[in-house]
């Protein structure tokens, strides 16, 4: 799993069948102190309705193919949570304030 923030969103009127209906999002890695930009934007489905800003858990790989939404889609990177606190080194770096 990795941390992300979800930056955007991506609008596809033609996909694959299996698709139709979900939600895709553009996720990028953040550092769990920081929050700080880390890694590349990817592509993930959503499953449980994030939104632009949230911090969130993607798993990719086969592990994204685990979700009752995702079990039968062609997907390699999913959403599986919204964070709503961080705690880092023992001091706290992300509340949602929830």
């Amino acid at each position: 799993m990795i941390l992300c923030k979800v930056i955007g969103k991506v609008v596809c009127t033609r996909k694959d069948e299996k698709l139709v209906g979900g939600k895709l999002q553009l996720v990028i890695p953040v550092d769990c102190e920081t929050l700080k930009e880390t890694g590349k934007t990817q592509v993930a489905i959503d499953t449980v309705g994030a939104g632009e800003g949230d911090i969130v858990l993607v798993v990719g790989g086969s592990s994204a193919r685990l979700t009752p939404l995702t079990k039968t889609s062609p997907v390699d990177s999913a959403i599986i949570a919204i964070i709503d606190t961080i705690e880092a080194n023992g001091k706290l770096t992300y509340s949602t304030g929830r």
